[in-house]
């Protein structure tokens, strides 16, 4: 069982891991994106002064995830966690104050009176949404990098409602406990409290990727999540270390 009760435990131990890969992203294009501790820290820590300062979220606040897994989508909901936000990540259709999109034609038609939209570009190296953005709407790649690498305000408290996936309200320690589910699991070779080289495909439901990176981080763990268009070769499993993977 976890010592780690908390987001801002959790986001405390990435910055104790400081260079330690935490989170590695295989995207299209050949693109590999590696995080430190530090580093995915210091992502987190600007989405929440962003969603503090530009979006006004706090604890009442509801952020629709309209995302795939991606490493911008952890960092979007670690994000929403500190703040105290809730992000809905199997409801696309319910009330928000915020909704995320990576996807300009599904964004679109949602916008009217149903929150702010803010369009996230899913490249590393972004540095602003490829097209026309409608009026009122954030630019996420924009905007983030003029924000702090620190967040000051008070994090949420550990018993906080951190997500909802349609059926229930999941606390940190609900998500933290959650089994890494047989029908799930492949295990190559079976890590300590969670403590691998956890793979884990990008074509699994959001809401199973969330509950799977927070348990395996608050173990100690890290993460390699891979875009269905990569090929998960040999090569791949050697290179990163991998011990376990979760299935598609």
């Amino acid at each position: 069982m976890t010592s780690i009760s908390s987001v801002a435990e959790l986001l405390e131990s990435f910055r104790a891991a400081s260079s330690r890969p935490k989170l590695i992203w295989y995207g299209e294009a050949n693109e590999r994106i590696e995080l430190s501790g530090r580093v995915l820290d210091n992502w987190v820590a600007k989405t929440s002064n962003l969603l503090v300062e530009e979006l006004d979220a706090g604890d009442s606040t509801v952020v629709a995830m309209n995302l795939p897994p991606h490493w911008k989508s952890l960092v979007w909901a670690l994000a929403c966690w500190q703040v105290g936000a809730r992000s809905a990540i199997t409801e696309p259709s319910a009330e928000a104050d915020i909704r995320l999109s990576m996807e300009a034609d599904v964004a679109r038609n949602d916008i009217a009176d149903n929150g702010v939209l803010v369009f996230i570009a899913p490249g590393a190296l972004d540095v602003r949404w490829p097209g026309e953005l409608p009026a009122g709407s954030v630019d996420y790649a924009a905007s983030v990098r003029s924000y702090g690498d620190v967040y000051l305000e008070e994090p949420a408290l550990p018993d906080s409602v951190l997500a909802t996936d349609g059926v229930r309200s999941l606390t940190f320690e609900d998500l933290a406990s959650a089994p890494l589910a047989a029908e799930d699991q492949i295990a190559s070779k079976e890590p300590e409290n969670d403590d691998g080289v956890w793979l884990i495909p990008a074509a699994l439901p959001l809401h199973t990727v969330l509950a799977a990176v927070v348990r395996i981080w608050a173990g100690g763990g890290a993460v390699v999540l891979v875009h269905p268009s990569v090929e998960v070769t040999d090569r791949l499993l050697a290179g990163e270390r991998v011990t376990a993977r979760l299935a598609a």
